[in-house]
C-alpha cells in the first residue's frame, strides 16, 4: 500500500481499530461468561454445605450483575460485528491489491477503494446505533 494514499492509510487505521475492538469484546464477554459460570456451579455447592445465606445470595447477585453488564455492553454483539466489518475491510484491501472483483478495470481503483472502504464503516456504524437503541429499549 503506498503511504501517500489518504484511503489505504485510514483503511489500515480501521482494519487496526475494529481488529483491536472485536478481540477486547471477545476477551470481555468469555471473561464475563467464565466467572458467570464458575459463580453458577458454586452456589449449589454453598447450599450444600449450609454456607451463610449471605454468601449464596451474593453468588446469585453476581450472577445477575455479570448477565446485565453483558447486556448493557453488548460484548458478544460487538465482539462479532466488529470481527465481521474487520474482515470485511481486509477482503477489500485484499481484492484493491490485486485488482480484482470490483477494482478490476476500472479507471481509478482508488475512488472505488474509498468508496466502498467508507460504506462499509458507515453500515458498521449503522448497525452500531441500531443496536444501541435496541438495547436501551430493551432496559425500559
Amino acid at each position: 500500500m503506498t503511504p501517500e494514499n489518504p484511503t489505504t492509510k485510514r483503511l489500515e487505521k480501521q482494519i487496526d481499530w475494529y481488529d483491536r475492538k472485536s478481540n477486547l469484546n471477545q476477551r470481555f464477554f468469555h471473561w464475563v461468561k467464565i466467572i458467570e459460570i464458575v459463580v453458577a456451579a458454586f452456589i449449589p455447592f454453598l447450599s450444600g454445605i449450609n454456607s451463610p445465606a449471605i454468601l449464596t445470595g451474593s453468588a446469585g447477585v453476581l450472577i445477575v450483575v455479570l448477565e446485565e453488564l453483558q447486556h448493557l455492553f453488548q460484548f458478544q454483539h460487538n465482539w462479532i460485528s466488529y470481527r465481521s466489518t474487520c474482515e470485511n475491510l481486509k477482503h477489500e484491501k485484499y481484492l484493491w491489491l490485486a485488482k480484482s472483483g470490483a477494482y478490476a478495470n476500472v479507471e481509478n481503483p482508488d475512488v472505488v477503494l474509498a468508496d466502498r472502504v467508507e460504506s462499509l464503516i458507515s453500515q458498521e456504524h449503522a448497525k452500531w446505533i441500531a443496536g444501541q437503541e435496541k438495547a436501551g429499549q430493551a432496559k425500559r
